[in-house]
Formats: structure tokens, C-alpha cells, sequence
């Protein structure tokens, strides 16, 4: 084997171990030791291809949040659509979970966060603006109904958004979200 590809292994191993450590203990309580124990190296190593604990976060954080293909989606049907989607992308990924409850309280988490939400979750916007120029504003106002929601219901765990069943989540924030995609202010 390649050292070329030996060093491919170790670092794809320690991503998913970090991942996973991420994830089960979350960034404050997540070590270098435990994550370098769980991918079966060297804590050095994990230092020495990533500098510091910031640093594998983040590249441990990224990811393809899978948006949906909305040009074969109704145009009445977009905010719906974007809900639903994250409604399973959050409750089925313990990797974006951990980045929310980092981004609470670590800048290099919370840059994570907003890159991620600028690269993806932008052009999406930008595409089904009736203004382009207000796409950015458009796609961080989607983040905060997305983000807000996530945030209370699988970091705060508050009961009454807990207990919403998804239908009843996507009927009240699916309206919301269809207002930031395509209304103007004062109209």
C-alpha cells in the first residue's frame, strides 16, 4: 500500500470516528484521545492532519444536506417540500445534530453552519426568488424557521414541539417558508 494511501485510510478513518464520537458525546465532550482511540491510531495523528479540535469539527461537518430537485416540485409546494426534507435530514442525522449543538456555543461550528447554509440553501433560494438580489436575506430567514425548529426540538427538546407529529410540523411551518421564498415585504 501507498503512503498516499495509507494516509487516505487514516484520515477517512478519523473523520468517521469523529463523526461518531461527535455525534454520540457532542463537541465539549468529544476528545482528540477518544476519537484517535476510535478510529484505532495515534492521537498524534488526528493532530497532525487536523490541528486542533475546531478544525476536525469541521471537517468532520461536512456534508451534503441533499436538498430536493425543486424545479420538479410544484411552485405551491416548495416550502412544504423544504420542510419535509429537513425534517428528515435532522431526525436522521446525528452528524447535523452535533453541528447544531456546537454552533450554540463554538464559532468554528456556527461558521460550519452558516457555510453550510450559505452554499446550499442559497442557490435554492436564488433560483426561486422573484428577486435574486434578495435571495440571501430570503435563504437566511428560511435557516431561521429550519434552524429554530431543529434547535428546539432535538437540542431544547421543548414538549410541545417534541410532541408535534411531522404533518402537524410541516402545517405550521411550511406556509412560513413559503412566504420567505416568494413574497415581498409590505405586500
Amino acid at each position: 500500500m501507498t503512503a498516499q494511501r495509507r494516509s487516505d485510510g487514516t484520515r477517512a478513518a478519523i473523520l468517521t470516528a469523529a463523526r461518531e464520537r461527535f455525534a454520540a458525546d457532542g463537541f465539549e465532550r468529544a476528545t482528540i484521545r477518544a476519537i484517535a482511540a476510535d478510529a484505532n491510531i495515534d492521537p498524534s495523528l488526528v493532530m497532525r492532519y487536523y490541528g486542533n479540535k475546531e478544525k476536525l469539527f469541521a471537517a468532520a461537518a461536512e456534508f451534503d444536506l441533499r436538498l430536493p430537485d425543486m424545479a420538479l416540485v410544484p411552485a405551491d409546494r416548495h416550502g412544504a417540500v423544504l420542510v419535509e426534507h429537513f425534517l428528515d435530514r435532522w431526525a436522521g442525522d446525528e452528524t447535523l445534530l452535533a453541528l447544531i449543538r456546537a454552533a450554540v456555543s463554538h464559532e468554528a461550528a456556527a461558521e460550519r453552519m452558516r457555510t453550510i447554509f450559505a452554499a446550499q440553501v442559497g442557490p435554492v433560494a436564488a433560483r426561486l426568488a422573484p428577486d435574486p438580489a434578495t435571495a440571501a436575506t430570503r435563504a437566511g430567514l428560511i435557516a431561521t424557521q429550519i434552524l429554530g425548529f431543529a434547535l428546539c426540538r432535538f437540542v431544547l427538546r421543548l414538549p410541545p414541539i417534541v410532541a408535534l407529529d411531522r404533518d402537524a410540523a410541516v402545517a405550521w411551518l411550511a406556509p412560513t417558508v413559503q412566504r420567505y421564498l416568494y413574497d415581498t415585504p409590505g405586500h
